[in-house]
């Protein structure tokens, strides 16, 4: 049979065993941790620059818009223009 102060020493024992083991998990987590965090950060400035690349895109597609119309209006007016010019002298077709 044990005696009373082995049995304390061997749960002193396993509670230091069990404290030494908690430890490296803990660590092993806050590894892991830090590991996500830096990930997270690393999207998110890939989502600030793809954010910054689609408002670029959306201005850029406003610009060629603004301007196609711009172009449509000018080719209207000389579709007119000659149409006009081809109606008043027949002799041109």
């Amino acid at each position: 049979m044990e005696s009373q102060p082995d049995r304390l020493e061997i749960v002193v024992q396993q509670l230091g065993e069990t404290v030494l083991m908690t430890t490296e998990i803990i660590e092993s987590l806050a590894e892991r941790v830090d590991e996500l965090s830096s990930q997270v950060q690393q999207h998110g400035y890939q989502l600030f620059a793809l954010s910054d690349a689609v408002q670029t895109l959306s201005a850029n597609q406003d610009d060629t818009l603004d301007r196609l119309s711009r172009l449509t209006e000018t080719l209207q007016r000389i579709a007119a223009s000659l149409s006009a010019s081809l109606e008043g002298n027949p002799e041109q077709s």
